[in-house]
């Protein structure tokens, strides 16, 4: 049997009128936004990795204890000879826990914003998996995308989606994004996702301030992104990071403040900024399992849900009907 190849990266990345109209709505709102997917350059890449590594980041090492703990149940679950989709692959590290016992994968399918990293990952993943073929997708997933036609068998679809990006939404966002996913995966297919859990607002709140300014760098980062992309001219030097705990909303709130009071140019569009005024770069809810699973309810079942001992996180397995 000759190895599996790895294809060109496919493209449905958004038109660039409808990014700048989307980037223009958020920054001329009441309350002034940038889409968080736009962290996700080369740099902020790089910076999210470092993030993953800082102690009061629980996040990732959590979800990474929780699938190698329970990766026998989990892999059971996904069933052979399924197609897997990743949404948001970056850098591929978590999925390799899932092909190391999944040797019967009919295909792996990243998707993600960042050609170069997708790239990278790809051929890396290509490499150590020779027999699975990796089918890259550089899309915008936020936005509408259609998977390859498979033309080879496979027993059904199966999206990880893994990081607690799934909290990044709004509640009524997350469930019509469940719906969107529904549909990607198929009848009979599933849907394994990582979901933050409620903890202590102290814990909170320091996973996102964490002491060396990590995440205060990855935050400003996205300045210098659009900056590029969309011809505007901020100053991260004229901002500061602000994230914390909304205990009311049970969401975490990460923006940039503004240091003064100045007009930025965007793409030939002048945005005022007051002294103090903020920027949203990111929700980030957290949800009790019971929360979730009704969140998901009439979507998908939620089938088996895997936690640490501590219940900081949770990893889920839902199945579309």
């Amino acid at each position: 049997m000759s190895p599996a190849r790895t294809l060109t990266s496919s493209r449905t990345l958004p038109e660039a009128d409808d990014a700048l109209d989307e980037l223009l709505r958020g920054l001329t709102d009441s309350r002034k936004s940038i889409p968080c997917k736009y962290f996700y350059d080369e740099k902020g890449a790089g910076l999210f990795e470092r993030i993953c590594a800082q102690p009061e980041y629980y996040l990732t090492r959590t979800e990474t204890i929780i699938l190698r703990d329970n990766i026998r149940d989990i892999c059971a679950k996904i069933g052979k000879g399924c197609v897997l989709a990743e949404l948001g692959s970056g850098a591929g590290e978590k999925v390799r826990l899932l092909m190391d016992h999944l040797p019967s994968l009919a295909a792996y399918v990243p998707i993600d914003i960042s050609a170069e990293q997708l790239g990278e990952v790809s051929r890396a993943l290509h490499k150590a998996y020779p027999r699975i073929p990796v089918l890259p997708i550089n899309a915008d997933y936020t936005r509408p995308f259609r998977l390859p036609g498979f033309t080879f068998p496979h027993s059904r679809i199966v999206v990880f989606y893994p990081g607690s990006t799934i909290c990044n939404f709004t509640p009524d966002e997350a469930r019509a994004f469940l719906k969107t996913l529904a549909g990607l995966c198929g009848p009979g297919g599933g849907l394994l996702l990582g979901v933050d859990l409620k903890k202590s607002k102290s814990e909170l709140d320091a996973a996102y301030n964490d002491r060396a300014g990590v995440t205060a760098a990855f935050n400003l980062n996205i300045l210098e992104h659009v900056n590029r992309i969309f011809d505007a001219e901020f100053r991260p030097d004229l901002f500061r990071h602000h994230a914390f705990y909304n205990d009311k909303e049970g969401r975490i709130e990460m923006s940039l403040v503004s240091l003064e009071r100045q007009i930025v140019p965007v793409a030939g569009v002048r945005i005022e900024l007051d002294e103090g005024e903020s920027i949203l770069t990111e929700y980030s809810y957290k949800y009790s399992i019971e929360e979730f699973r009704g969140l998901a309810a009439g979507i998908f079942e939620t089938e088996q849900v895997w936690t640490d001992k501590a219940q900081r996180f949770s990893v889920q397995y839902l199945a579309r009907p």
